[in-house]
Formats: C-alpha cells, structure tokens, sequence
C-alpha cells in the first residue's frame, strides 16, 4: 500500500506540471491570437485612413480639373446690375417684340420658364441672373431693347453709315424677325430707358473696345445680335449707375456665356502664360487683340487643343 501511496504522490506532481503547461500554453495562445487582432484591427484602420484619403484626393483632382470653366461660366449664374423691371412688358406692348411667335420660339424649345415668362409679361423684375441655361433667352431680350431703345449710336454712328445701304441690311436689324411689322419700324425709336449725356458719354467710350468672335466689330457698331445685345446691356448697366470699370467686368462675364468656347479658350491660352482668364484685366481681354474674330483666332492658333463647351455664337434668334 505504501509502493502505490508513493507511486500515487509522484504522480500528482507530474499532473500538476501538465496542467501547468498546458494553462500556461493557453495563456502564451491567447496574448498571441490577441495581439494578431489588435494588430489586424489597426491594420484595417489604416487601410481605411487610405481609402478615405485616396477618394479624397480623386475629388480633389475631380474639383480641380472642373475648376477652370466654373471660374469662366459660374453654374450659379452672374446676377447682372440692371433694371429690368417691365421692360419685357412694354416691348411687347410696343411692338418690338411679337409675344406669339416669341413664344413659339421657346415652345419648340421646352418652353419658357416661369422666370422667363416673367421678364417678358411681368412688371417687377429686380434680379436678373444670368446662367449657361437663359444666356440664348436674355440675348434675344436684350437684342430686341438695344434695337429698340433711343440712342445715338444708332442714329449717327457706323451703322448709318452710307457705304451700308442702310441699318435695315445688318443682320442686328434684318435679322430681328419677331417684331410686329418690319424691325426698322422700332429701330431707335422708343425711349425705354433715357441716359444722361454722362452716361451716354460713358456708353459710348466702352461700347468702343468690346469686341465679340463672331466678326472684327465693336459693340459701337452693333451689325449682330450679339452687339445689339451688348449695347442694350450696357445702357441698361449705366442707367443703373455702373462705372466702366463694373461695366467691363460684367461684360467679360456675359460674353463668356455667349461665346463659352472662345473664353475657355482664351482661359487656357491665358494659364499657358502663367496667368488666367479670373486673373486679366476684362477691358483688354475684351479688347481686338482677344475678343475679334481675327484677334481670336490668332490666340486659336497657339493653343493646341481649343475647348468645346457648346456651338454657342450664333447670330439669329
């Protein structure tokens, strides 16, 4: 009885150590599995950060590259520093513009938007915003009132001038078909809005060094639509107080709207020289040596690769 007393002492010890060893493994077993966790959790955590900073980085780059036409052509639009007011309202009730086939223009078209409508039928028009989506509709607006408004640049500069034949043979005249009777019949014979001779004075000095791609004319000769547009905005601009300088800017804007390929162009042209088109001085840029026909297209001849944004620039209704 002693022998196995003795053997059964010896062999407490012996399991004992096992169990020892084998709690001591488990301990070893899970600070490892542990420590692989936390471990692989920090892991994921990183491969996270990268993520969130590598799609971070995309949009960067994303917003970048959209960067130069937002700069040129704001999708939020440029409100313009005129007053509208019931202008829309009395060109229609003049004449000047024919409000059945004017709106079947636009019906053909989508239609007109109820901000549309309103600048042509309503009398309380304080903002006018323009944007890529109503540039073509406030050109064909702003057309019909600078036709129609009395100035003298109409009556006594370039475009009664005799070598033409005429004002009615300019496509800015001819070419306004949706009058009541013939187009000439308005032309320059409304007083919408009056200027004083500073203000006129002022019109007539800026209106000489705006310039537009679709011919080699300034907006003192408003042959086209696009002029004839122009010199409208921008009595309407002095009218309302604008100085030349304010004039010029807003010019540059809503030129860009109307011609979107040339001023993203000239905006390339203008990075190529270490500068850009939110950068420059609007009254050079809208200057001949930019904003002609032939001032443009020299500048098209440098840049490799022209933008395109849309047709744009054309000259009818």
């Amino acid at each position: 009885m002693d022998d196995l007393n003795e053997e059964k002492n010896l062999e407490i010890p012996a399991a004992s150590w096992g169990s020892t060893v084998v709690a001591v493994i488990a301990v070893i077993a899970f600070f490892l599995l542990l420590v692989y966790h936390v471990g692989s959790q920090k892991n994921n955590q990183l491969s996270s950060v990268n993520k969130v900073d590598s799609s971070h980085h995309s949009a960067a780059e994303k917003e970048t590259i959209a960067t130069p036409s937002e700069s040129v052509l704001p999708s939020a639009g440029v409100e313009l520093p005129i007053g509208w007011g019931d202008l829309g309202k009395q060109m229609v009730q003049l004449g000047v513009i024919d409000q059945g086939p004017f709106e079947q223009i636009y019906a053909g078209r989508g239609g007109l938007r109820a901000e549309e409508k309103s600048l042509l039928l309503d009398s309380k028009n304080d903002r006018v915003v323009m944007t890529m989506q109503n540039s073509g509709y406030l050109l064909n607006l702003f057309w019909a009132f600078g036709l129609a408004n009395q100035n003298p640049i109409l009556e006594k500069g370039p475009m009664k001038d005799s070598r033409y034949g005429g004002a009615g043979n300019f496509a800015s005249t001819g070419g306004w078909t949706l009058a009541k009777g013939n187009a000439m019949d308005h032309y320059s014979k409304h007083e919408l809005v009056k200027l004083t001779p500073e203000q006129q004075l002022l019109v007539e000095k800026v209106s000489k060094n705006i310039y537009r791609p679709c011919c080699g004319n300034s907006t003192y000769f408003p042959d086209c639509n696009h002029g004839m547009a122009m010199l409208g905005l921008l009595e309407l601009m002095a009218a309302n107080g604008a100085n030349e300088n304010e004039m010029y800017k807003v010019a540059l804007q809503v030129n860009s709207y109307w011609f979107p390929d040339t001023y993203l162009t000239i905006d390339k042209y203008l990075k190529m020289k270490g500068t850009s088109l939110e950068k420059a001085d609007p009254k050079e840029i809208l200057g001949a040596d930019y904003s002609s026909a032939y001032g443009y297209a020299n500048i098209l001849s440098q840049v490799q690769t022209p933008e395109k944004k849309s047709s744009g620039g054309g000259c009818g209704v």
